[in-house]
């Protein structure tokens, strides 16, 4: 039976050792109750590709059938992670799991792909069986490029260790896993995964339903309880099946950790999955009062996220996090009474510092927020300034819906692509609808629209006016936000090209703010921009310290390296910027990376998968048959430019392509022409893909009208 997607030949392929088979059948089993779970699923069949005969030579010798190649071409691979499977000399390792992989990852879909609700899963999903040993999970997470997350079925007694089965009971079992569940679990993830693959960016019904919901919603401000609790559950769950590996410090810099925070994602005990959303937010409201605190470093949420359910210890998150402290807690909530439980941890020694349990009506919920976040201060012995008391203690909207509205609208907007930058705009107008005094909603409406304007989505001329006129609202309404003035700096520096007041909307950011990560790597850019390379790294340097797991501001940092020439610290960066979000529109970056490192091969294949486009693909590939890498993206530039003769493509990318090939007159054309129509990406004039302009005297003089060095430090 044929795979649902035309052009493959399998919906799902089973991996495994036949040595995990051979005593219960245990495979078998699993396969038999995984097809009837998806035929309760999907409305469509189904196809399994499962060599159950252990003497057909293909899971345990060499002597393999050529055809093995073509039932490696299915939607969703399903490894039996045993602990036998980790193998190098094992035929399913070699030639099913490293073989899948690679296979999926220069497939048409790629092996990452993203789900309807906007996260982003592998197409490669673990079912784990056994504990395994750290050399086996260290040679599993090379492999994948990143931390193992598996649907477990295991049972666990003391000195027991072994595959969960049907009959097992979850009460006995250590792990309190159902066997039913998680063949649940499994099929769900798939159908999800499936979707994914055949309705690429499109919302999904849930959030279709979310956002009707929000503009229905009446005066209750806890409508959101009823909102959101899809998608998280999608970002929570299926979107974190692989994660990435855990991002150390880029920088190298040590800072003073004495009086740092991480708060992990709480637990949520309210016996309702769909209200596990709300511990997300408690979570959110929590960092964002211990934010205010001048006197704390606090980790943001992007980063201490991805330890949920984790198997590190605290001790090694705060390390890896760079904090001496970690909060963590619980949440139940039953009807309007809520029971809030949070701790404090030495993360050094894992002993206990603070704890409280707060057992209100839900209408107190901002005072507790509120109370945490001083009894943190209070107990880290951090000062709280009667300013930021204030803040700590003050409510962005009444509007509970309108704030629901915002939150996910930020959730899109950080993945900087243009659906998310579309899902995001919708979320913000409608916060903006619901109280039109929403400082905050203003702000996302002007930032979508300069990251669509940055992006090359639409010209300066139309998205200028319109981000401006947003950011001027809030400004009006509120000017004590941090968010208010980065979107400030921002209009100044890439739309207005008024380098003085674009630095001082960002001072001010962060003086209202110190702790704004995402304000730092913006200003660092502009440093760059201006010449200016070690107080540029110094803003860099402090958000990836803040928010190091944060792949936007990791793809800022890798321009940064870019600026100062190093490449392959520059290639790092955007590596775990995409192992993070392979949708970040920013890590395009990684082309010039790579060529100027002289990886020019790799360059080329990066230049397909960011220029995903039949005609753009023909002219890559003739291109580099003609004359490599500058041959190819020579021919790119060709296509897109005339291209541009019937559609908006912005010029500076056009002239960017150009300057890596070496055609200095074209290059100068399209720098000219972006010149014209207010390109914002023109002030990036001092990346290295210029060097070879630099004498030009028309670089010159287009340098001396933007009032923008041209020659290097």
């Amino acid at each position: 039976m044929a795979s649902i997607i035309e052009g493959y030949e399998y919906d799902i392929f089973i991996s495994y050792r036949q040595k995990d088979n051979k005593y219960d059948g245990w495979v078998t089993a699993f396969v038999d109750n995984l097809k009837k779970e998806l035929e309760a699923t999907f409305k469509e069949d189904i196809s399994i590709y499962f060599d159950e005969n252990p003497h057909d030579g293909l899971l345990e010798t060499h002597i393999v059938d050529k055809s093995l190649e073509g039932k490696l071409k299915c939607l969703v691979f399903i490894p039996v992670i045993s602990q036998t499977y980790c193998d190098p000399k094992s035929f399913a390792w070699q030639n099913e799991f490293c073989a899948f992989n690679k296979l999926a990852n220069e497939d048409q879909f790629g092996r990452d792909i993203r789900l309807p609700g906007g996260n982003v899963s592998s197409r490669i999903l673990p079912v784990k069986i056994n504990d395994l040993d750290p050399e086996d999970k260290d040679l599993l997470e090379n492999e994948l490029g990143g931390v193992l997350r598996a649907v477990e079925f295991i049972y666990k007694e003391p000195g027991v260790d072994r595959p969960l089965t049907p009959d097992d009971e979850e009460k006995k079992n250590l792990n309190k896993t159902k066997y039913r569940n998680q063949i649940n679990r499994v099929a769900n993830a798939v159908k999800e995964i499936i979707k994914g693959l055949r309705y690429p960016g499109e919302k999904s019904q849930t959030e279709k339903q979310r956002l009707a919901k929000l503009k229905l919603a009446g005066e209750n401000p806890w409508i959101k309880m009823t909102v959101a609790a899809a998608i998280l559950t999608v970002i929570l769950i299926a979107g974190l099946l692989i994660l990435p590996p855990v991002i150390k410090k880029l920088s190298g810099a040590s800072s003073s950790i004495g009086k740092s925070i991480a708060v992990l994602p709480f637990d949520n005990l309210s016996n309702d999955p769909e209200q596990e959303y709300f511990s997300v937010g408690i979570v959110d409201e929590i960092l964002n009062k211990l934010f205010k605190i001048g006197d704390l470093k606090v980790i943001a949420r992007t980063s201490s996220e991805r330890f949920k359910n984790t198997d590190l210890s605290l001790k090694e998150i705060g390390r890896e996090l760079g904090v001496a402290t970690i909060m963590d807690g619980s949440v139940r909530k039953v009807g309007n009474n809520l029971r809030i439980s949070v701790q404090l941890i030495n993360a050094r020694t894992e002993a206990h510092i603070w704890s409280e349990i707060y057992e209100k009506d839900i209408s107190d919920i901002f005072l507790i927020q509120s109370d945490v976040a001083q009894s943190v201060a209070r107990e880290l012995k951090a000062v709280i300034t009667p300013e930021e008391k204030q803040l700590i203690e003050k409510r962005p909207t009444p509007d509970m819906a309108a704030y629901e509205a915002y939150l996910m609208g930020i959730f899109h907007y950080w993945k900087v692509n243009k659906n998310d930058l579309d899902i995001a705009m919708q979320y913000f107008e409608l916060a903006k609808e619901r109280d039109p005094e929403f400082a905050l909603a203003y702000v996302g409406i002007g930032r979508v629209w300069l990251g669509r304007e940055q992006m090359g989505i639409v010209s300066s001329s139309e998205a200028g006016p319109l981000a401006e006129a947003a950011i001027m609202r809030a400004l009006e309404m509120d000017s004590t936000y941090s968010e208010v003035y980065h979107a400030l700096g921002s209009l100044k520096t890439w739309t207005k090209w008024d380098w003085k007041a674009g630095e001082a909307s960002f001072r001010k950011a962060l003086e209202l703010n110190p702790k704004n990560a995402d304000a730092h790597s913006s200003f660092s850019h502009l440093l760059n921009i201006l010449g200016r390379p070690d107080e540029a790294m110094k803003h860099i340097t402090i958000a990836v310290d803040l928010d190091p797991m944060n792949s936007k501001i990791l793809a800022f940092y890798g321009v940064d390296l870019i600026f100062l020439r190093r490449y392959d610290d520059a290639i790092k960066a955007f590596q775990k910027a995409l192992d993070l979000n392979p949708s970040q529109g920013v890590t395009n970056n990684i082309i010039p990376a790579l060529y100027f490192a002289e990886r020019e091969d790799e360059a080329t294949e990066m230049l397909k998968k960011f220029w995903n486009d039949q005609e753009f693909l023909s002219a890559i590939d003739d291109g580099y048959n003609e004359g490599g890498f500058k041959g190819a993206v020579k021919k790119l530039a060709n296509v897109r430019a005339e291209r541009s003769k019937t559609k908006y493509i912005a010029p500076y990318g056009i002239a960017h392509q150009y300057a890596l090939a070496g055609d200095i007159d074209n290059a100068m054309y399209w720098l000219e022409k972006a010149y014209e129509e207010h390109d914002p990406n023109l002030p990036y004039l001092l990346v290295p893909t210029f060097d070879k302009l630099r004498d030009d005297p028309r670089f010159q003089d287009l340098c001396r009208k933007m009032n923008l060095p041209y020659k290097l430090n």
